[in-house]
């Protein structure tokens, strides 16, 4: 269990100017933001292997024995390559050249061989078994491997219902089935159980790094949503999007779906038919309020964010008190849906109990949460969809681990009496680590705080 959430680890901390205010305490909306120091490409290799290596030899010998696995291979080629490849291998890695093989070993005193058979080694972690430029030599190579190894259950990366256990295609699979003696067929078996359990824990230093890439999210969301970026009357939506995308290549930051900004309007009705209210795109007028989604990649963590703002009209210092009112219960619903989450609970039951205690609380919500962090949208225990507040078949059946992170999304639907009773819709989206038990009092903590305040764009 980790005791510390928020200490970056040396070499990979976000700086913030003393112009700038940073995330506070639970979620204080950051103000305008300035420079940032983002690590250069050259120095994020050793990070993002030592985080690698971390995960190979502690964690992964421990999952291939509780998945029952004796052997793990992990095979594909350049343009298709495995969901997972790129969490297994060392960094600087651009691709699955030619066609390579990692093959993962389990021996008897628990510990793990780390094997490749590929044309190009790698090199540490991983031992070379094999390398030259003969396919069909290769893949005798990993056939005459196995067999050597004699491993009773041989994971392969086959799923139907998990894609990112998904990744052996079928060329792939047929090959190593013309390989392997007879007998060595029916060793074969699925392993999504261990692909998902692989990818789904956060370690300690994931968690800090985590915790810096939603923050330099948070603080980007914070410039756009401000006078920096918008003047009422002129801005177009978009403009502020494409602001985002084009901070984020400043900064070096990968983006892994394009940023939008979509406004709610008085006038514009919002209906409980409606899943999302906030759809609008155009100048943004004064009165208007603004919602952004913006996702980015950091040092190997992926972040999912929603922010919401409020442009004043003439004369107004603050959001009026019914939106103000609005997102404090958009919070309410978030302490709902974390309070439900503990260990061994699936998906599918958290998400029940949380609308239960919403509707018991008289909210109007919607909840939609996902794990994050190799991807956006990551594997693990599905808690609701947009367009499914019902049971999900297998994902939702997935249960919560500790060490996890989740994008804590959902929405709800409020009326406001500023706008003759219009209803209005609070969309958040904040990244929080589930540490099973509770530290400092909390099981769950966000990772860079939460929006609690509007964003005010004057």
């Amino acid at each position: 269990m980790f005791t510390r959430m928020l200490a970056p680890i040396a070499g990979v901390l976000l700086l913030l100017p003393t112009s700038t205010q940073a995330v506070q305490a639970q979620g204080r909306v950051i103000e305008s933001a300035g420079q940032y120091s983002v690590v250069p490409h050259r120095e994020r290799v050793a990070p993002v292997n030592e985080m690698t290596n971390q995960r190979l030899d502690t964690l992964l010998p421990r999952l291939m024995d509780e998945t029952g696995l004796d052997m793990w291979l992990v095979i594909n080629r350049e343009y298709a390559e495995d969901p997972v490849y790129f969490s297994l291998v060392p960094q600087p890695t651009f691709a699955a050249r030619r066609t390579t093989m990692l093959i993962f070993n389990r021996l008897a005193d628990g510990t793990v061989e780390k094997l490749s058979v590929n044309t190009y080694p790698f090199g540490s972690p991983y031992e070379s078994v094999w390398s030259g430029g003969d396919l069909d030599e290769q893949w005798r190579a990993l056939a005459k491997l196995i067999v050597e190894k004699n491993p009773q259950r041989i994971g392969i990366n086959v799923s139907r219902d998990w894609p990112v256990a998904d990744g052996l295609t079928k060329g792939l699979h047929q090959r190593l089935l013309d390989v392997l003696p007879v007998d060595y067929a029916s060793r074969l078996t699925s392993a999504e159980e261990l692909v998902v359990r692989w990818v789904e824990p956060r370690t300690e230093q994931e968690a800090s790094i985590l915790s810096t890439a939603v923050a330099l999210a948070r603080g980007v969301i914070a410039e756009a949503f401000s006078n920096k970026t918008i003047t009422p009357g002129v801005t177009h939506t978009d403009d502020v999007a494409w602001f985002i995308r084009q901070r984020f290549e400043e900064l070096g930051l990968d983006a892994w779906f394009m940023p939008y900004v979509t406004f709610q309007r008085a006038g514009r009705q919002c209906t409980d038919d409606m899943p999302f209210c906030s759809n609008g795109k155009g100048v943004i007028e004064r009165g208007d309020v603004l919602h952004t989604d913006v996702g980015i990649c950091y040092l190997t963590m992926c972040t999912d964010t929603q922010e919401m703002a409020y442009v004043l009209k003439r004369g107004e210092t603050d959001a009026p008190t019914g939106l103000k009112n609005a997102l404090a219960t958009g919070n309410q619903w978030q302490e709902l849906l974390t309070a439900e989450f503990t260990v061994g609970r699936t998906g599918n039951e958290v998400l029940a109990a949380t609308i239960e205690a919403s509707q018991a609380a008289g909210i109007n919500s919607s909840t939609y949460t996902h794990p994050i962090g190799f991807y956006g949208h990551a594997p693990g225990p599905t808690i609701g969809m947009w367009d499914n507040q019902g049971p999900t078949p297998v994902r939702g059946d997935w249960p919560l681990h500790a060490n996890t992170a989740y994008a804590i999304e959902g929405n709800i639907k409020q009326s406001i009496p500023e706008w003759d009773d219009q209803t209005v819709q609070i969309m958040l989206e904040q990244t929080a680590f589930f540490a099973g038990n509770k530290v400092d009092g909390k099981k769950v903590t966000y990772s860079a705080g939460r929006q609690t305040q509007w964003h005010l764009i004057r």
